[in-house]
């Protein structure tokens, strides 16, 4: 029997946390999980789960329309977000009690509070109690980024979108990462004026280009005034002076003053904002949604005292068996900087639970992982962008963009991209990335051929199925470009 209070002691409730927590427990570790907000983390209570309900809702907005195109006779109508919002919230309540039940079932002792570390063994909680773990696994995720600028808590962030009491008529987006993108395509489906920012050359830095092109040029024909190489450079609330003729705003060139009292009569709650771009433009918006990247929740809780090291952006630093820098304290997940997926926080916590409970020294594999941007078409992806495989060695490069039959038959301009990077040595398949409606749900089944090495003529031997997007990534045979 351990001198200590717990085996393990896991610090935070989100995915990975509460999948370490479990699988400790059931190789029969005593083991505790303080969580200071909510059961399900990021993903759950503030991320994944309830943006792609989000998404899905958004994405009934053209359904009439092209009903109307098949035939249908059917009335356009508005979207309730009070409604939605509430059925969302019940859903979240719901995971979260879910999350719980698995935790009790499993015995894991549920502590809702912060824990903070005092030495590499013994926690202080915020309720006033001390405890000592003999292992602490640090698996804390991470937080939305606010830039440094006047005023810019005037602005919200991702966290913020989901307890919103009613939707914006107007907003600015600033970052051209997924998540800015991925919001800008939502709120335009629920019927939100989208502006969007991003100081980069182009959206999704980090993804294919010719993906990343097909992408944006989406989002400016559903009407997502999307600005690259622009940035926010003042910001304040807005009041009646940026509405009078010759500020240079575009609420004020040639506006209805009738709308400008409308929009002041909106100051409830942060209220509308002026915003000065890096290209001269200002305008007022109802709201300022901040996506300008994400941080380690790291701070305040002990972990340098304790002798972790922290890198340059506050993330505890790792090793392949995400061991930090004091022998009985690990993390998982985002807190690690590593690779910010769910999928990803779960496998290394089962593979730190395999290291550690089980005496079966397992490293985290983060080679090829497939992933899935949900903007409007989605963006699925695994391996190497076409970019980085040149980089590496000669490459085949197979593309085809085109209009797919169910939006082309009623006269949309939607276009999808298929497109494998191949060695020109061993054949393999370096990366494979989709623009298409369902993109994701394509990705994760090709996904497991890229991973278990398929070769392009392991594609060629497979048969289409016809009539389907996806038939496209086994029937190109001739390459675009080689090099």
């Amino acid at each position: 029997m351990s001198d200590h209070d717990f085996d393990l002691f896991v610090i935070g409730g989100g995915s990975g946390g509460v999948r370490a927590a479990r699988q400790a427990a059931s190789a029969g570790a005593r083991v505790a999980l303080a969580e200071e907000y909510r059961m399900g983390g990021t993903c759950v209570i503030r991320g994944c789960v309830p943006k792609k309900l989000m998404v899905f809702a958004s994405g009934y907005r053209e359904m009439c329309s092209d009903a109307k195109g098949y035939g249908w006779e059917i009335e356009e109508g508005s979207f309730d977000w009070p409604s939605f919002r509430g059925r969302l919230h019940h859903e979240l309540d719901r995971l979260e009690g879910v999350y719980r039940k698995l935790l009790d079932n499993s015995g894991v002792h549920v502590i809702d509070a912060r824990a903070t570390l005092k030495d590499r063994n013994t926690l202080a909680l915020s309720t006033g109690e001390i405890v000592t773990a003999k292992t602490i696994l640090v698996a804390t995720g991470g937080h939305p980024v606010i830039p440094d600028l006047p005023n810019a808590d005037l602005g919200i962030t991702s966290n913020d979108v989901f307890l919103l009491d009613e939707l914006p008529k107007s907003l600015l987006i600033i970052g051209g990462g997924y998540i800015a993108c991925e919001f800008a395509y939502i709120l335009n489906g629920l019927g939100v004026e989208v502006t969007q920012y991003y100081r980069g050359a182009q959206i999704l830095r980090g993804f294919d280009d010719e993906a990343r092109g097909l992408i944006a040029e989406s989002m400016r024909e559903r009407g997502i005034d999307l600005h690259c190489g622009t940035n926010i450079v003042e910001m304040a609330r807005a009041s009646e002076e940026h509405f009078d003729h010759g500020t240079g705003s575009d609420a004020a060139m040639g506006a209805d003053p009738k709308q400008s009292d409308e929009l002041l009569e909106r100051a409830t709650g942060q209220g509308p904002v002026w915003v000065k771009a890096t290209n001269g433009r200002e305008k007022v918006f109802d709201a300022v949604l901040f996506a300008t990247g994400r941080r380690a929740n790291t701070d305040h809780m002990g972990l340098e005292e304790a002798g972790v090291e922290l890198g340059r952006m506050g993330e505890v630093k790792v090793d392949e068996y995400s061991a930090t820098s004091v022998d009985n304290i690990y993390a998982i997940g985002d807190v690690t900087n590593r690779v910010q997926l769910t999928p990803v926080a779960i496998r290394e916590g089962m593979a730190f639970v395999d290291t550690v409970f089980r005496d079966t020294p397992t490293p985290v594999d983060h080679d090829l992982i497939p992933s899935a941007v949900f903007t409007q078409p989605e963006l699925g992806t695994i391996g190497l962008t076409e970019e980085a495989a040149r980089d590496q060695e000669p490459v085949e490069v197979y593309c085809t963009s085109f209009r797919p039959m169910q939006t082309a038959f009623i006269g949309r301009p939607d276009r999808v991209l298929m497109k494998l990077i191949v060695s020109q040595e061993t054949r393999r398949i370096l990366g494979c990335h989709i623009v298409a409606p369902e993109a994701g749900e394509m990705i994760q089944l090709a996904g497991i051929a890229v991973k278990m090495g398929a070769t392009k003529e392991d594609f060629d031997r497979t048969v289409a199925v016809h009539p389907t997007m996806a038939e496209e990534i086994v029937t190109m045979r001739e390459p675009v470009r080689t090099g």
